[in-house]
């Protein structure tokens, strides 16, 4: 420990040739100037878990890229979110060079005193990103600068050696929840797909195997739905297939928020079918849970529904939770076991159709949100029980596995996290 070196980012950077640069201004680079297809361009809307994230990532033409080419990335490099949540960042990868750094953010360039994994794991520590929050600038929205990432205080190695394998332990735990999570993320186009292939085109298996309706399953108009759906299938809607439809419970007059161990889960907590129970999650004592569980009931097989933008948003139950509960804006849905399985429901309320139906169905002048009654609405082909049990032998084996997953991945992230300030400080040492 005793050798390791308080120094602060810029004297790293500039003692091994690298640098910290703004990204291009608005009059450089202008709305007009955004392609459909070109050179992807990282703004802080594309950073997640300190890595590139391709999802609705902008584009800009090759001849811009060309002007302005100080701003393509290189693998090592670190891009920043320059303002909102300035401890946003992203590591760029050897797929990811010749990249955009866009506006409103900060090109980090570690040069050769330093290994760009380990500068981002230190940056990621509790104390840095703290340190970075508090001395953002900005009345409204909290803004970095060059000046600010170079007087991040930094705690390095004596050299590079020693850095590269703190960094590949924390590297370790991070690659197995990025397996784990493309893992889920097959299983869930799987089950979603098996769905729309049943429910929506039609053609699951008909008595001989063969897909319904590109075999000549026979199909007949539905007035109410206003399609064509298969032979003795019937219109319901959503309310015909659950057995209960309820809420959390806002803490205003009810109970209080921070105090205690329990988990308040709200929107932001649910995503791609997952609940992320961590430090940034509001907290509840075990009485206010009691006073929440009576209002939610929640039980295994329910399904979490998110009311307000983002609207729909799904998470199924898969075991009863003993430590968080749900508020206001998080419907729960519960199947009707007569009617169908809390796989098919899951998927139900998960589907390319009820994305639509709520996007059309929501309401609200500053957030946009569906109502129980309008939920309740939506129309479906109900095809019976029996197809329904058939579907959910193939399916849930799948979800299960997700959750699995999901719940191996907390387990590692909380191990990473545990582990991130002890190794950065130098009170855990690498064989």
């Amino acid at each position: 420990m005793s050798k390791w070196k308080k120094t602060t980012l810029g004297k790293v950077l500039s003692a091994g040739g690298g640098k910290i640069q703004t990204g291009p201004f608005g009059s450089q680079l202008h709305a007009s100037d955004y392609v459909g297809l070109g050179i992807p361009c990282i703004m802080p809307a594309n950073m997640k878990s300190n890595r590139v994230n391709l999802s609705g990532i902008a584009f800009i033409a090759e001849k811009d890229a060309k002007r302005l080419s100080h701003h393509l990335v290189q693998a090592g490099d670190i891009v920043y979110s320059r303002r909102g949540d300035v401890t946003q960042k992203a590591l760029i990868r050897e797929q990811e060079a010749g990249y955009f750094c866009g506006t409103g953010c900060l090109l980090v360039r570690p040069g050769d005193s330093i290994d760009p994994e380990f500068l981002i794991y230190h940056l990621s520590t509790p104390t840095n990103q703290n340190w970075i929050v508090k001395q953002a600038v900005g009345a409204t929205m909290p803004n970095l600068n060059t000046a600010i990432l170079s007087a991040v205080p930094l705690n390095v190695p004596p050299n590079k050696e020693i850095q590269k394998k703190v960094a590949a332990t924390l590297s370790a735990l991070d690659a197995k929840i990025d397996c784990n999570n493309r893992i889920n993320a097959e299983l869930e186009a799987l089950a979603k797909t098996l769905y729309d292939y049943w429910f929506v085109q039609f053609d699951f298996p008909d008595a001989n195997g063969k897909p319904y309706k590109s075999s000549g399953g026979k199909m007949v108009y539905n007035a109410t739905l206003k399609r064509e759906i298969p032979e003795g299938w019937a219109a319901l809607e959503l309310a015909d297939v659950i057995s209960r439809s309820g809420t959390g419970l806002n803490p205003r007059d009810n109970f209080q928020l921070g105090n205690g161990s329990n988990y308040y889960v709200t929107i932001k907590n649910v995503t791609n079918g997952r609940i992320t129970l961590d430090d940034k999650c509001d907290k509840i004592d075990d009485e206010a849970m009691k006073i929440i569980d009576r209002r939610s009931q929640l039980q295994t097989g329910d399904v979490l529904f998110t009311s307000i933008e983002p609207v729909g948003v799904t998470y199924l139950i898969q075991e009863k939770p003993e430590n968080w509960n749900i508020n206001e804006s998080v419907f729960t849905l519960r199947p009707d076991y007569k009617k169908t399985t809390p796989e098919h429901l899951f998927c139900l309320l998960s589907s390319k159709e009820m994305k639509v139906f709520t996007k059309n169905s929501s309401t609200g002048s500053i957030h946009k949100g569906i109502r129980h009654g309008v939920l309740n609405t939506y129309p479906l082909p109900y095809s019976g029980k029996g197809l329904i049990e058939r579907f959910s032998v193939a399916v849930k084996p799948m979800l299960k596995k997700m959750d699995v997953l999901e719940k191996e991945n907390q387990q590692l992230a909380q191990l990473r996290d545990w582990l991130l300030p002890l190794l950065m400080n130098g009170q855990v040492t690498v064989a």
